[in-house]
């Protein structure tokens, strides 16, 4: 009887606490006193701010749009015809900054807002990625496309109606770590092309681009997703420029 006993009392001892805590923990106190802590701070915040709880909540949400618009996603105004017909002017653009702050890099095609300073001149510029790092950009063949590494490239897609790919010759190879940009309605565009001669040779540093365009988000009949089109999906690799 005595070692039925015994064995009952050890199997009650090791039988473990629903809750996953010891019994000897105040859990549910401890959660209380955290939550009746951070009311207290939200309150003496409230009466320390003017206009109590609601002008704190607003200084929230400006210290978390400010964070976003400086980390995450920054919205550009389009301020010219040079990416007509797809960016008219006055367009609003919402701006990945973290597209290529993780190891990736521009792409053929994508639509990039980066810094000219320098380069193009004073101010935030935006235009479409022609040639990356190694390219050989060429315009134009007998049919008047510009060739990127010996492909020719069909732009019909996003360029301006009328427009031809160039009306001024070139051949350049892209220095690595530079991109050759390129707006999409030429005959309104200041791009590489006008930059040929100048210092860096109308290249632009990667370093330089503030984020790729992905969205345009106003006016509201205007909203769409900037897509980065397949012209460019056959290009062979930079090291086969001149095979």
């Amino acid at each position: 009887m005595d070692t039925e006993a015994q064995h009952t009392e050890r199997d009650r001892s090791s039988r473990p606490s629903v809750s996953g805590d010891s019994p000897d923990t105040p859990r549910g106190e401890e959660r209380s006193r955290f939550a009746l802590t951070a009311r207290t701070v939200e309150a003496r915040l409230a009466a320390w701010v003017p206009g109590g709880r609601i002008t704190l909540t607003l200084l929230v949400c400006l210290v978390f749009l400010l964070l976003l618009n400086t980390f995450v996603v920054q919205p550009f105004q389009i301020p010219s015809g040079s990416m007509e017909q797809g960016l008219r002017i006055g367009d609003r653009v919402l701006v990945d900054k973290l597209a290529y702050r993780f190891g990736a890099q521009p792409r053929r095609g994508d639509v990039v807002v980066f810094d000219g300073d320098e380069y193009f001149g004073h101010g935030d510029y935006i235009k479409r990625v022609v040639g990356v790092g190694g390219d050989h950009v060429v315009c134009c063949d007998k049919k008047g496309r510009i060739e990127v590494n010996g492909r020719p490239v069909d732009e019909t897609a996003f360029l301006y109606p009328g427009d031809s790919p160039s009306t001024v010759p070139f051949d350049v190879v892209v220095p690595d770590g530079t991109l050759f940009l390129l707006g999409d309605h030429r005959a309104d565009s200041a791009d590489s092309r006008d930059h040929l001669g100048s210092a860096g040779g109308g290249m632009v540093p990667v370093g330089r681009v503030i984020g790729r365009a992905d969205w345009i988000a106003w006016p509201a009949g205007h909203w769409t997703r900037i897509r980065r089109p397949a012209a460019y999906d056959r290009v062979p690799a930079a090291d086969g420029a001149r095979g």
